[in-house]
């Protein structure tokens, strides 16, 4: 049976960071079968956690039920568990977990929209984050002016950015009128901003940015703006596939819980604003100057991706 460093499993049961379980521990706060924790201590499902008199219930990261949802974000949302600014984060819409906690899969800026993934699994979301297991992301791009093949060349050759060379995997047209065009673009990175200082780095300006896939799961074409839906066994293991990942039992929903999705998919429920200073951009998950660049999606990404 696998063991774990204590402060670790507090951290995943979603007691708080790391570094403030450390805090706890170090408090005398902790106890492990009766007696007093220090850190670095390690512990197995059968042992008896108790933080400030509480017991724990522990379960090994293995044995955990895996889970993952997909959300769409709206304008306005800001990527953190909670911002000193008083402005509404991503987390607040999640639905609340006992004894674990969301971890976030990258990160979109206040300004843009589309797919977020969360996961109640560190390690999985490690790995899809991270540039080794180039993952890739795909966006709907609203941009002020042209991509002349020339910029594309560039754009998919490769940029210096203040943080190294970035560059587009592909880009393609996606319609619009007129000043603004949509574009599609795919890349493996998730570097802060990376889509929009490309497209800066060419004098052009993205006017908005729309994320519709990640990996292997497309934005939900049911899917409205703040709200989310979890994904069923199929889809997860698609992803843990993807960064080569066992399946484990009992993953995704079940029972009431799946009958509750099924009857969303069926029947979207409506969007929900951040604010009524958002009402107007996100009266409705469709730019507005043409169909093709928000294809949002399908539950089937391999066929989206076989046009392509």
């Amino acid at each position: 049976m696998k063991d774990e460093k204590l402060q670790k499993a507090l951290a995943r049961m979603g007691l708080g960071s790391r570094r403030q379980m450390e805090e706890v521990i170090k408090a005398g706060r902790v106890s492990v079968n009766n007696g007093p924790a220090t850190i670095g201590d390690r512990v197995t499902p059968g042992d008896e956690i108790r933080v400030d008199g509480r017991q724990i219930k522990y379960t090994a990261e293995n044995e955990k039920r895996r889970r993952v949802i997909a959300y769409y974000k709206p304008e306005g949302e800001v990527c953190s568990a909670k911002d000193p600014e008083g402005r509404p984060t991503v987390f607040e819409r999640l639905p609340k977990l006992t004894h674990d906690r969301w971890v976030m899969v990258g990160r979109l800026d206040i300004n843009s929209t589309g797919l977020l993934l969360f996961t109640n699994d560190g390690e999985m979301a490690h790995r899809l984050m991270h540039p080794s297991s180039e993952v890739t992301r795909e966006y709907a791009v609203r941009v002020l002016g042209e991509v002349t093949p020339d910029i594309a060349r560039t754009l998919t050759a490769g940029v210096m950015l203040e943080d190294g060379m970035a560059q587009f995997d592909d880009i393609k047209e996606g319609g619009g009128e007129g000043v603004n065009k949509w574009y599609h673009v795919q890349l493996k990175e998730g570097r802060n901003r990376e889509v929009r200082r490309l497209f800066e780095s060419q004098g052009l300006k993205v006017s908005r940015l729309l994320r519709t896939r990640y990996g292997t799961i497309a934005l939900p074409k049911e899917l409205r703006t703040g709200r989310f839906l979890e994904l069923d066994k199929k889809e997860i293991n698609t992803l843990t596939d993807l960064v080569s990942l066992r399946p484990r039992y009992g993953t995704g929903l079940h029972g009431a819980a799946k009958e509750k999705q099924e009857r969303i998919r069926n029947k979207p429920l409506k969007a929900r604003r951040t604010d009524t200073r958002n009402d107007n951009r996100n009266s409705s998950a469709k730019p507005k100057s043409s169909a093709s660049p928000a294809s949002r999606g399908t539950r089937n990404t391999r066929d989206r991706n076989d046009k392509r």
